[in-house]
């Protein structure tokens, strides 16, 4: 296999972050010598969850084994995935904001037609269900475990405890057409063909449309991660590498 030079559109910040965190796990296990420094499989990990690379590529580009590079990948996704804010740290953080917004996206995967629970009918492709929640701005504050591809957006939010965790505080939330029914302080707009919408109504919609649109940039940041665009992996592990992108972007925004 050819070895080239390549970028990674990363920020240094990730890299040191990740790096720490690696560093504390071995002294604290008393790991006394591996193949690559902390600051090495903190790359190998960053270019894995950043561009997808596969573990033969990156075998071949650390000059170490493929089982190697697997067990790195794992380790620290693991000690990312429980740096991750949970959702009732989410929505303390939300507290603070005027509002928070709300869309669910899916992360497509490699399932055959028979695995029905993972097909979503709106997407048309198999995948893995994931509730996105930002500020104001757009900007990322908490993603959700993943939950299959075939269960919708109200029924995946109410099952995290989304809406009654936003409600319970009373912060306003504020949603597309996938979540109406939801009640509590999720705001979502008018459920009719637009040429019965009264005047009134139809500009509810314009301005409810430009305000939830922010959403889609935090949806943009999660997918950035090219790994989360084609999941090759168990579903089982789905949740912890979302978590572990959340850590990381987070870290590095601070």
């Amino acid at each position: 296999m050819l070895v080239y030079p390549c970028g990674l559109d990363v920020s240094s910040r990730s890299l040191t972050f990740l790096a720490a965190r690696l560093r504390e796990h071995r002294r604290r296990v008393g790991s006394r010598w591996r193949r690559l420094p902390v600051g090495r499989q903190a790359l190998l990990v960053l270019a894995h969850l950043r561009n997808g690379t596969t573990y033969a590529q990156l075998a071949a580009g650390f000059e170490v084994g493929t089982s190697t590079v697997y067990r790195y990948i794992n380790e620290a996704v693991e000690l990312l995935a429980v740096l991750a804010p949970t959702l009732d740290e989410a929505v303390r953080t939300a507290s603070r904001k005027a509002y928070v917004l709300i869309d669910g996206t899916l992360l497509p995967i490699d399932r055959i037609a028979a695995d029905r629970p993972f097909y979503s009918g709106k997407h048309k492709k198999h995948g893995m269900n994931v509730q996105v929640l930002a500020d104001p701005f757009g900007r990322l504050l908490w993603a959700s475990p993943a939950l299959p591809g075939a269960v919708h957006d109200i029924r995946a939010a109410r099952q995290h405890g989304i809406v009654d965790a936003l409600t319970e505080v009373g912060i306003a939330c504020w949603a597309d057409k996938g979540y109406r029914g939801a009640a509590g302080t999720v705001r979502t707009p008018y459920w009719e063909r637009w040429e019965t919408l009264s005047a009134g109504q139809q500009a509810v919609n314009r301005s409810h449309a430009k305000i939830r649109a922010l959403v889609e940039r935090a949806v943009a940041t999660l997918k950035s991660w090219r790994l989360l665009r084609k999941l090759r992996c168990s579903t089982t592990r789905i949740t912890g590498l979302v978590q572990a992108v959340l850590a990381l972007h987070l870290a590095s925004s601070a």
